[in-house]
């Protein structure tokens, strides 16, 4: 078994609420995780807009753990849902409000790095096209036609990731 797995300590057992401090205590925890995975989402569109891709990059070890983060604390308030309809529904409410907003906003962002995406890889494969097109001879065959494309011709395309 690997080490580094080893040494993560087990994630403490979810108990579900039972008093509305802990109901306060889980809401306050999961609407602060949010905030804070937003901010890190907000920065990361930014940058992608602004062609910053690489400095985005570098935000993904601070997004995993804020997503992780965030699925605990859903988790911890799903086991807790009986008690919150019960005897905090205007809590409950109120985190219903704050999750829409904060899957509108997700959604901006997956729109942003789909759309990033959509154009690197459309740049990638004109790149790609424009090669194989100069590479292939150009020619007629001998009933004057534009001789087709040969695949013996055809060289992948090599991108380094180091640049």
């Amino acid at each position: 078994m690997n080490a580094e797995l080893s040494q993560t300590p087990a994630p403490a057992p979810i108990v579900p609420a039972s008093t509305p401090a802990d109901a306060r205590r889980l809401a306050d925890g999961l609407m602060n995780i949010m905030a804070s995975l937003l901010d890190i989402v907000e920065r990361e569109t930014e940058l992608v807009r602004a062609g910053k891709v690489r400095e985005a990059i570098m935000l993904e070890a601070k997004k995993g753990e804020a997503s992780r983060d965030y699925m605990r604390a859903v988790s911890e308030i799903k086991h807790s849902a009986a008690y919150l309809k019960r005897s905090t529904p205007d809590l409950l409410a109120a985190l219903h409000r704050h999750h829409d907003t904060f899957r509108a906003m997700l959604q901006i962002n997956l729109t942003v790095l789909a759309t990033a995406h959509a154009v690197s890889e459309g740049i990638i494969r004109g790149v790609n096209g424009e090669i194989q097109r100069r590479r292939n001879p150009q020619g007629y065959t001998a009933a004057g036609q534009r001789a087709a494309p040969n695949h013996r011709y055809a060289a992948p395309l090599t991108v380094s990731r180091s640049l």
